[in-house]
């Protein structure tokens, strides 16, 4: 007797079960960034860059000069944002300080924080 295609013993139907490459998994990546880089539009142009790429978190300026960016997406995707970010003020960053973990998913969009 044959079965339909995605059903099993008794007509009872399968989950459909997508490989890792169509289900990615969401990263966190927490990142410093020292140098001229405030005063320089460097929080509008990484919510920009952010908005573009549909990553959420938050970016905001710190006390003692520098910039403190969270981001949540893909792990490609963020890869993607830190290197236009650092691409677009490579002459205004002297140094960059990230730290990856697994995404808290609280955000629900890209802001800067004050």
């Amino acid at each position: 007797m044959a079965r339909a295609l995605g059903s099993g013993p008794r007509g009872r139907q399968f989950k459909s079960v997508r490989p890792d490459h169509q289900n990615p998994v969401k990263k966190q990546v927490h990142v410093y960034y020292t140098g001229r880089v405030q005063g320089v539009g460097f929080r509008f142009t990484a919510q920009d860059l952010a908005q573009d790429l549909r990553v959420c978190g938050w970016v905001k300026n710190l006390r003692d000069g520098r910039v403190e960016l969270i981001a949540e997406a893909e792990e490609g995707t963020l890869k993607d944002l830190l290197s236009r970010i650092s691409q677009y003020f490579s002459s205004y960053i002297l140094d960059v300080d990230a730290h990856w973990q697994e995404a808290s998913n609280k955000f629900a969009d890209f802001q800067i924080r004050f």
